[in-house]
């Protein structure tokens, strides 16, 4: 393998790996600031236990999730120099601002709700988990808005003196189609994922026939959100894809293994055969005009083919084979999308089994809510593949290649080394956070606190 290839599976297992904790962060912080605001609202001590019980599980995924996030960054000076050396200038400025505003607040203030317990006043500690909420939210803005920057880069303009590029708008960067629509359907998968792991844990403890009616609540709460989440982010991810087919025509295609310009295209349910080297694979159950419908919202819309799309980009930018890992888009597209609808019709499930008021009791889909906590996993990894796999052979679009990128000063050897190390630690890190993660989930409820409580009780998030 050369550097280059070294270098991006360090990359990808890194990302894929940190993007495991991302989602719940996000989607959890604003689960437990629902729970707790009821509690405020309405003074249900239930509602008080389950906000300290999950919250629990917030706190322990923000920590493993903080720990993986900084080698990414890291990496940017150790294997990929050049590349931050071309586009430091613009992509250093939303990594800046997450960390001196995001990251500032979602720490700060998650300190200050852990330690706030009884404490502080009612709304003042509430008022501190929302902040988290927030900050985390924002964190990903700034990440993701840089990230798409690399997708479509806007906002720039080429320095003179240096040949760099160089920020000029940061409000284009801001409001950069591909970031508001990639942006608006993460947050939507976050609390998609939070809310199936919070179905789960609720799923698992009910059917344990621990403190049905607290656990009951928790489980309807996440239903509740989790069928419009889905209907939501499937849109958006929908029209996120028509975004994507106007800015990375070649990601879309690549997606559907399309090779020839069509008008109308089927989307077809999985295929036979299929990759770089296979132009002619057997498309199984084609639905016509769905492709045309996701890629340009039009029924009879056309979608450039890879093979003319690759003809365009040597024109443009010179000869070279710009046509991404097909295989991996093809499937990464589908795993995105099947599991997406198995979530939804989870969701819709216990919303029919809450109807009937079986919600409770029903062991067979307690037993699939419990073992549905992978789906989002798959369906979030998938998704991540396909957007950054469906950039190759660019590190930033039509600026710089990924063969480019690499740190000219490290060798084989410290790549390698430092590879087997992080996936040394990160196998750690997963076995402690799986640990943690499941002997709190199946903990008992804090007990109710009493009147005569002479001290305040310790959170529950640092017992």
């Amino acid at each position: 393998m050369s550097n280059v290839d070294l270098a991006r599976i360090q990359f990808a297992m890194t990302s894929i790996y940190h993007f495991l904790f991302v989602p719940v962060t996000i989607g959890l912080a604003f689960l437990t600031a629902i729970l707790q605001t009821v509690w405020h609202r309405r003074g249900n001590d239930e509602y008080r236990r389950l906000t300290r019980f999950f919250g629990t599980l917030l706190v322990i995924n923000i920590a493993v999730g903080v720990v993986t996030g900084l080698v990414q960054e890291f990496q940017f000076g150790m294997n990929w120099s050049a590349y931050s050396r071309l586009v430091g200038d613009v992509f250093g400025a939303p990594l800046a601002m997450e960390g001196l505003a995001a990251f500032f607040l979602e720490a700060t203030f998650l300190g200050v709700w852990i330690f706030g317990w009884d404490r502080l006043p009612r709304r003042i500690h509430l008022a501190a988990i929302w902040a988290v909420a927030v900050g985390a939210s924002l964190s990903a803005a700034f990440i993701l808005a840089a990230n798409s920057w690399m997708q479509h880069p806007v906002g720039y303009t080429n320095n003179a003196t240096t040949g760099r590029p160089q920020l000029n708008d940061i409000w284009a960067v801001m409001t950069n189609p591909v970031f508001l629509w990639g942006y608006t359907h993460v947050l939507l998968a976050a609390l998609a994922t939070a809310c199936v792991v919070m179905l789960a844990v609720s799923a698992w403890q009910l059917r344990r026939g621990r403190h049905r009616q607290v656990f009951a609540r928790s489980a309807k709460l996440s239903l509740v959100v989790l069928a419009p989440t889905m209907i939501l982010a499937m849109f958006v991810g929908s029209e996120l894809g028509v975004v994507e087919a106007r800015y990375q025509p070649m990601k879309i295609a690549a997606a559907e293994a399309q090779w020839e310009t069509c008008q109308p295209c089927s989307f077809s349910v999985f295929q036979i055969g299929g990759g770089n080297n296979d132009q002619t694979p057997t498309k199984i159950i084609a639905l016509p005009h769905l492709l045309s419908l996701l890629a340009t919202n039009h029924w009879n819309g056309q979608v450039v083919g890879l093979n003319e799309v690759n003809a365009q980009y040597q024109q443009q930018y010179g000869p070279g084979n710009y046509v991404p890992n097909v295989f991996i888009q093809y499937w990464s597209m589908r795993l995105m999308a099947y599991t997406a609808v198995l979530i939804l019709l989870l969701s819709l499930w216990g919303l029919w089994q809450m109807r009937r008021g079986k919600l409770e009791t029903s062991r067979r889909f307690l037993w699939l809510a419990t073992w549905a906590v992978f789906l989002p996993i798959i369906m979030n990894t998938a998704g991540w593949m396909l957007t950054e796999s469906g950039r190759q052979p660019w590190l930033v679009q039509g600026i710089m290649k990924t063969a480019d990128g690499v740190s000219p000063s490290v060798g084989t050897s410290a790549i390698v080394v430092s590879l087997i190390v992080f996936f040394l630690l990160y196998l750690v890190l997963a076995i402690v956070d799986v640990v943690l993660m499941m002997r709190y989930a199946r903990r008992e409820l804090p007990p109710a606190p009493t009147e005569e409580a002479a001290e305040p009780p310790i959170p529950a998030a640092i017992q």
